[in-house]
């Protein structure tokens, strides 16, 4: 069973090469830069700034993430979604979002936003299944983007 507990500052190489496989397997990464700037500091931009930063824990081993980033009072962005490429098909990432989603309602917000490239198939059902309707597309860095969200609380 997937066990989901806050990122500790210990878990940060795990998650920095856990970001970029993940990322690599499904041709999306872009290599390393500026938009990257969050996953070395994830205390200063997620848990330190009314949002979240979850791992997934299998069998000892991190495989899965995502994080919640305050826009504004009211709105929040799901980030940083991933499963470790041996692990996919498992359901980590549905408990991720649903933990995600939760830590999202007790800090009051009330639209979640996400958004995917369409080379990410997966996430783009996990999301679609969740809830999210599509609210627009922006290319990003020669990536074709979704834009979702989703009212809740």
């Amino acid at each position: 069973m997937l066990e989901i507990r806050c990122y500790q500052p210990a878990d940060y190489e795990i998650v920095w090469n856990l970001h970029v496989q993940a990322l690599q397997q499904v041709g999306a990464y872009t290599g390393d830069g500026p938009w990257d700037d969050d996953m070395r500091d994830i205390e200063g931009f997620y848990l330190h700034n009314h949002g979240a930063f979850l791992v997934g824990v299998y069998e000892g081993r991190i495989v899965a993430m995502g994080a919640l980033l305050q826009l504004s009072a009211e709105d929040a962005e799901i980030k940083r979604m991933r499963v470790h490429p041996d692990m996919q098909g498992h359901g980590f990432g549905q408990a991720v979002l649903s933990a995600l989603e939760q830590q999202a309602v007790t800090l009051d917000y009330k639209t979640l936003h996400v958004s995917t490239s369409t080379l990410q198939e997966a996430a783009l059902h996990l999301y679609r299944k969740n809830g999210f309707q599509e609210v627009g597309e922006k290319m990003w860095r020669g990536l074709h983007e979704l834009l979702f969200q989703k009212s809740i609380g």
